[in-house]
């Protein structure tokens, strides 16, 4: 499922415009954007959550040339299942 078909999902099953679906698809990934760039953790119970991981530099190789390089310190989201989804997907519902 895309971002698309989640905005028409939700139209359907709520009886929304699209264009009301539409803004609270994006209101919802823009929030859960902005907290990850806070550094929060985001929690969404039975389904996942989602943390910044702090990676330090460290020396790489590009594999073209086999030059040595340095990779400059990152953050980047993490995402981990949460239990209900992990069951229900091992289950096929």
């Amino acid at each position: 499922m895309n971002k698309l078909e989640l905005i028409t999902k939700l139209a359907e099953e709520q009886g929304l415009s699209r264009a009301q679906s539409k803004n609270v698809v994006n209101l919802f990934f823009n929030h859960l954007s902005d907290a990850l760039i806070n550094g929060d953790r985001v929690e969404i119970r039975g389904l996942c959550s989602f943390k910044v991981k702090e990676y330090d530099s460290y020396t790489g190789r590009n594999p073209k040339s086999g030059e040595i390089v340095t990779v400059k310190p990152k953050r980047l989201p993490f995402f981990k299942v949460g239990t209900e989804l992990k069951e229900r997907v091992d289950r096929g519902e």
